[in-house]
């Protein structure tokens, strides 16, 4: 009978020991979603399938023309003007309907001109971009976050949104996608504390009169931790630049997210033998991450026989090694395989082909990037953009 007692009590301290370390389990691992935040699963943060049902604090937002500081209430508010001396397209569409019936749909941009897409306080996220414009390296997008006086996205449209060379192609993948004829989306998490704005500069010499675009963003709070969003465009050649650098004097934290290069080989014969290098932390003569060859960056192999576009990674002009010159639009999103770093990050390219004696060769190509990465602030300052002569894409001689 003692023995049996003793038994007891001695389950019965293991039953309170496992019931306190179990409390202490759950509190630890007990999700911000289920503490009252708006932080993690479904409070604007992480969106998926499986969040949708989880309700927060968060609120949606959205700025477009027809709302352009996508405050409450204020969609659709425009009056028609029929004495505008330049207005956008479609702007006279509405005359005879009036307020409500979409008076301003689109922005007309004249040449020359800066016009600010967005400008709001935080804290937030922004989820979706959509845009149609002309598919042109005139067209230069902005962001800068928190007040920040040199911006952290500095990118021409289309090549922003992986299209490159000024040539229209689909792209179907998680965080860009690009539908006929020029509707760029791109669904990037872009997260702010204290302020964002986003503006768009024509830099060509004549007006636009056609940019359409829609801004949906979460009003939500931001974990200490998350990064900003920055995206960089270079452009070169690789008989003065091999390696090619697409990045670098990148400091402090951050993960590398995405390259996409416009790619413009001007010798026949296969170009994407070139290993891609991410030196890190550190490194100097040697990275820490080499890759094996272009294609094998970009998930292909034996070459690109075919264009494609998958989630992460694509391909998407119809173009081919035995004409030049031969346009390349390549995309990989390091979505489930970011590049993380501590300190420093620099990345590069090779442009390196096949001779006829079955050895290796430098290649003489045109070659534009977009990198895309988060990284605490305050940020390196970019290189100066290249005047708009410098972005033009190469033609094909008549």
């Amino acid at each position: 009978m003692g023995n049996r007692k003793s038994v007891g009590v001695f389950l019965g301290v293991l039953v309170l020991i496992a019931m306190v370390l179990g409390a202490g389990c759950a509190k630890e691992h007990q999700t911000p979603a289920a503490t009252g935040t708006n932080l993690g699963l479904g409070g604007g943060w992480e969106m998926g399938m499986g969040t949708l049902p989880l309700l927060t604090q968060a609120r949606t937002r959205s700025i477009s023309a027809e709302n352009p500081t996508g405050e409450k209430g204020k969609g659709g508010m425009a009056i028609p003007n029929p004495s505008e001396p330049k207005p956008a397209a479609s702007a006279r569409a509405a005359d005879d309907l009036g307020q409500g019936w979409k008076v301003r749909p689109f922005l007309r941009v004249n040449a020359g001109q800066t016009v600010t897409l967005m400008d709001v306080d935080g804290p937030g996220i922004i989820q979706h971009i959509w845009m149609v414009e002309g598919l042109k390296r005139a067209h230069v997008l902005r962001f800068y976050w928190d007040q920040e006086r040199t911006p952290s996205i500095e990118v021409p449209v289309p090549d922003f949104f992986a299209v490159g060379h000024e040539k229209f192609a689909r792209v179907n993948s998680q965080a860009v996608v690009v539908n006929p004829q020029n509707a760029m989306n791109c669904y990037w998490s872009m997260p702010f504390r204290k302020h964002v704005k986003i503006t768009f500069t024509n830099e060509a010499n004549e007006d636009l009169t056609l940019l359409a675009f829609q801004i949906d963003y979460t009003e939500t709070e931001i974990p200490a931790n998350a990064g900003y969003f920055h995206a960089q465009w270079r452009r070169g050649n690789s008989s003065q630049e091999n390696p090619y650098v697409i990045l670098d004097g990148v400091r402090g934290q951050g993960r590398y997210v995405g390259t996409f290069l416009a790619w413009t080989q001007l010798s026949k014969g296969w170009f994407g033998e070139g290993e891609i290098k991410f030196y890190m932390d550190g490194d100097k003569d040697f990275p820490t991450i080499c890759g094996t060859g272009t294609e094998d960056y970009f998930c292909g192999s034996y070459g690109f026989p075919e264009s494609y576009s998958t989630a992460y990674t694509g391909t998407v002009l119809p173009s081919t090694d035995s004409e030049i010159p031969s346009y390349w639009s390549l995309y990989r999103w390091h979505i489930l395989d970011p590049i993380c770093y501590e300190k420093d990050l620099r990345v590069t390219i090779q442009a390196l082909g096949w001779g006829s004696d079955g050895k290796y060769k430098l290649l003489s190509d045109d070659i534009a990037s977009v990198a895309y990465w988060y990284q605490e602030e305050p940020h390196a300052a970019f290189p100066a953009l290249p005047s708009l002569e410098q972005r033009r894409p190469l033609t094909k001689p008549q």
